[in-house]
Formats: C-alpha cells, structure tokens, sequence
C-alpha cells in the first residue's frame, strides 16, 4: 500500500490529490470488520458516529466540489442544508451503502476538478468565489480533522 508521501513531487495538484485519497481511504478503512451495530454505535454525546462521520465527509465532499465548484445548489443535488444533519443516520444507512454513496460522491468531485487548474475561480461558494486550489485544502483540512475522529471512535468501538 503506498500514501502520500510515496507520490513523486511531480507538482502541487498531483500531491493534493493523493493527500485527499489518502484521507478518503482511511475514512473508509475505519469501518473495516465493523458490524453494523458497531459502525453505528454512539459513544460521544454528539451525534457522532463511525458511519455518520462517512455519510457526513460524503455529504462535505458533495457540498464543495458539486455545488462550490459545480455551481450545483444542495437543495438541487438532494442535500440536507447543515452539517449537523449530514451525520444523522436512516434505518436504510449500512456500511455497504454508505461506503457506496461515498465513492459515488469521490467519482463525481474528481469527474468536476478533471482539467481545471488550482488557480481556477470558482463562484458556487455561499461567501463568494474561491479558487480550486482553497477547496481542495479545506475539503483536505475536514478530511483529516474526521480522520482524528473516526480513529478514535474505531478504538473505542473495537476496545468494547
């Protein structure tokens, strides 16, 4: 398996994009093995869960590469308006379709970001325009933030 840092320095993009896969993958792993009462098993007090912290990066993702970059609304792409509710789980949410949805949603952000270059303005932002380049570090600076997230979460699981 290789990671980030096995990327030859071939340029800026080529980096954050196997900086964000990376996170993307690690996400994904942290249910590896899980069962379905584990990945949705609540042990903060927020609404924080293994399988929510995956539903909620897929919706994040949605959000700023389809509608931010995309210039696609939410409301039109079937999104819910808030973070708060993008960790909020349905009796059809499993490992399997969540995982599912999340790969849909990476397919689509790097289908939307194909050719366009870091310095690229993009106008879907609810604050006003940002370049590509601003997108990928936040999308980047969230995925490593729930990464922390689901590590712990997956310790705490496995350990009960």
């Amino acid at each position: 398996m290789t990671g980030p840092f096995d990327v030859p320095l071939e340029g800026e993009r080529v980096q954050l994009d196997a900086f964000v896969e990376e996170y993307r993958g690690a996400l994904e792993r942290t249910l590896d093995g899980l069962t379905e009462e584990q990945a949705r098993r609540r042990l903060v007090t927020s609404s924080t869960t293994l399988l929510g912290l995956l539903k909620h990066v897929t919706w994040m993702q949605r959000v700023w590469f389809e509608e931010c970059v995309g210039g696609t609304p939410r409301g039109r792409l079937g999104l819910v308006q808030g973070p708060e509710e993008s960790f909020r789980l349905t009796g059809d949410d499993t490992v399997a379709s969540v995982t599912a949805a999340h790969r849909t949603a990476c397919a689509t952000a790097r289908a939307v970001v194909a050719g366009m270059p870091l310095d690229a303005v993009v106008t879907g932002h609810r604050a006003g325009p940002r370049t590509l380049r601003w997108v990928y570090l936040q999308v980047l600076r969230e995925l490593a933030h729930h990464c922390g997230h689901a590590d712990i979460l997956r310790e705490q699981v496995r350990a009960r």
